[in-house]
């Protein structure tokens, strides 16, 4: 549900799919549920939408095993937080038919080291699949859009699962194992992460340039000062106010009911709904939640940092701030490239802010 150009990037998946005319989606929820039901309900652009609840998350091979009793024939799965084009849909879609278990969405990239690598047989049959692969030989991106046949379940359950987790990955390497023909497919068709906060910036970035993207727009009801500086390009959504001096843009994605106060700058960041940036800030790769409130003079330099995300560090990522929803800066607030500020948190004006803050947490 992180915005992606203002919009969820659930969001943007589903557009996907329902322009490559599906016309039924089934959702697997378990964290944050709630928000993903509330914002989509019943149907999405007149198609039809099923919740499926994951109790426990087990991996994403057990996500699919708890959608089985919906499943009757053939099937398209997708996963939530990549974006990715109408195009690679109709490929995998059109490219599968019932003499494979499964045919894979592939594309030609040249960084496989963080995500699933693909050998193919004469251009088109998985002989192996290997997740983060280490060696130098050619590889296919997995492009994480699937069809498969009911069949693929009975390699989703066995053997049994390493660390207690069932990976929709190995299920197909047991497939294959089992000689079962599990296909490939190379497209064209755009595909991006969005795993990590500072994706979102890239992501974002990526598609207010493509032509297959995001139109860099500025809502007409949105107010915007005539000594303001827009640079494009920009999404400035409905109610915002954009004040005197201030400098926005490129690549900003501004949520609706956004605030930026006078004098204020911000460039390469994803500002969701409701943020109020005070007067003469500074927010450069900066991603913020709802209801934000960025004080006057606070300073966010922009990347790159060192971010901690869990027990693991990243190097050098393109990230000023993550601000999570209804923090709140008192102003003069300066923030390390790299910080990760999580929901509800207070930070004291002239503060010095560096490294991950947790949930609901006052610094002084």
């Amino acid at each position: 549900m992180l915005p992606a150009a203002t919009k969820p990037i659930l969001e943007h998946v589903f557009d996907a799919l329902v322009d490559a005319d599906i016309t039924e989606i089934t959702v697997v929820v378990g964290y944050g549920r709630t928000h993903v039901q509330s914002h989509f309900g019943s149907t999405y652009r007149g198609v039809s939408i099923d919740y499926v609840v994951q109790d426990k998350q087990l991996g994403s091979g057990h996500a699919l095993l708890e959608a089985e009793p919906k499943v009757s024939g053939p099937q398209l799965v997708l996963n939530g937080d990549q974006l990715v084009e109408q195009r690679l849909i109709e490929d995998v879609r059109e490219a599968h038919d019932n003499d494979a278990i499964a045919t894979l969405g592939l594309v030609r990239d040249g960084d496989i080291a963080n995500y699933g690598g693909v050998i193919l047989e004469d251009d088109e049959h998985v002989t192996e699949i290997v997740e983060r692969p280490r060696d130098d030989r050619s590889y296919h991106l997995n492009a994480g859009v699937y069809a498969f046949e009911p069949e693929i379940f009975e390699y989703l359950r066995g053997p049994e699962p390493q660390f207690n987790e069932y990976s929709l990955v190995d299920g197909i390497a047991n497939a294959i194992d089992a000689d079962e023909t599990v296909r490939g497919v190379t497209s064209a068709g755009f595909w991006y992460d969005a795993t990590y906060p500072w994706d979102l910036l890239e992501v974002t970035e990526t598609l207010l340039g493509s032509t297959n993207g995001v139109e860099s727009t500025v809502s007409t009801d949105a107010q915007i000062h005539e000594s303001a500086t827009i640079v494009e390009p920009v999404v400035i959504s409905t109610d915002c106010v954009i004040g005197p001096g201030s400098v926005v843009g490129p690549n900003v994605a501004l949520g609706e009911n956004v605030t930026v106060g006078a004098n204020a700058v911000v460039e390469n960041s994803v500002v969701d709904a409701d943020t109020r940036i005070g007067a003469n800030a500074t927010l450069i790769d900066g991603v913020t939640g709802h209801g934000v409130q960025i004080g006057a003079g606070s300073t966010m330099v922009g990347g790159p940092g060192d971010v901690r995300v869990g027990d693991r560090i990243h190097e050098n990522e393109r990230l000023g701030a993550v601000l999570a929803d209804r923090v709140r800066d008192g102003g003069g607030v300066t923030y390390a490239p790299g910080t990760v500020v999580g929901s509800d948190a207070v930070i004291t004006a002239g503060t010095a802010v560096s490294g991950t803050v947790d949930d609901g947490t006052e610094v002084q």
